[in-house]
């Protein structure tokens, strides 16, 4: 059961920060687990301190929970904060002071240029599930902005999609010949998978295509093509992004092209081509090369 100040911030998350509903959730589940803890202690969420806050994220310390999912948490519980302070529901913001533990930011998984093209080649049983694997690798697309688009985003003449991501920011992006020959053929076979009409791009019989659905699709074109790792929505996204800056591509245009608000967030990439760059360089380089014994 959610409470009414939960039901407050979720509207505002959805209506006003435009979050998608895997974003959405994964906020109001951290904030339930912190009611849970409150609610042991005689208290709510309206009533907590910062000491009370601080005691919920040790007691998740104890238990285990990864920096990065503290860090996550972190983030949550001050967003909440923030919003009951700023819609005058509490007088004081008790998590102003709470403090992100510190992490090592991972570097995102990523597909070999040559894995990326087999997914792409023997992964899709049929034309709607390779338009979505083409279309993730040529774009860079967030699967919630994917199930997110509708026939009228897409430009086959010019080749552009207009996407609407994170804080409802629109932007367009490029696709190449390959996902466009490929959302060619899914345009003259989508009426079948549908019983009723939609607007959606993707589609089910159900009606629009979900996130969840689209993971699922991932992982089965990943056995299909015989990958043996993991490879989810994001390992698309990141491989997108290494192999435009590994070919050349300037940080700023795949900043664009990803939707990122700050250029540092794009920067994670350069550690993965940087890597790639050195390998490259000990091999070609006369002066670089050890001597072989």
């Amino acid at each position: 059961m959610v409470t009414e100040v939960l039901k407050l911030y979720r509207d505002h998350l959805v209506h006003e920060k435009g979050c998608s509903h895997h974003t959405v959730r994964n906020y109001l589940r951290e904030l339930k687990d912190l009611e849970a803890f409150l609610k042991e202690r005689g208290l709510t969420l309206e009533k907590a301190s910062l000491w009370d806050l601080r005691a919920y994220l040790l007691h998740c310390q104890k238990k285990g929970l990864a920096p990065t999912s503290l860090a996550r948490m972190v983030a949550s519980i001050r967003g909440f904060y923030a919003f009951l302070r700023a819609k005058e529901i509490l007088g004081k913001n008790p998590a102003r002071l709470l403090r992100t533990p510190k992490k090592g930011r991972p570097l995102p998984r990523t597909l070999a240029i040559p894995e990326a093209q087999r997914l792409m080649e023997e992964g899709s049983p049929n034309s709607r599930d390779k338009a979505i694997l083409e279309l993730l690798y040529a774009t860079g697309l967030r699967v919630s902005e994917l199930v997110g688009l509708d026939i009228e985003d897409i430009d086959l003449a010019r080749g552009h999609i207009r996407v609407r991501g994170k804080g409802k920011k629109e932007r367009v992006v490029l696709m190449g010949s390959k996902a466009l020959e490929a959302l060619k053929e899914y345009l003259k076979e989508r009426s079948l998978y549908l019983k009723q009409p939609c607007k959606a791009l993707f589609v089910t019989p159900r009606g629009r295509i979900s996130d969840s659905t689209v993971r699922r699709l991932i992982k089965k074109a990943a056995l299909r093509s015989g990958l043996d790792k993991p490879i989810t929505p994001h390992t698309l996204r990141h491989s997108f992004a290494t192999h435009l800056l590994e070919r050349g591509a300037d940080l700023r245009a795949v900043q664009e092209l990803l939707g990122h608000a700050n250029l540092s967030t794009t920067q994670i990439y350069t550690h993965l081509t940087l890597g790639r760059l050195k390998e490259v360089y000990s091999k070609a380089h006369p002066r670089a090369r050890r001597k072989e014994s």
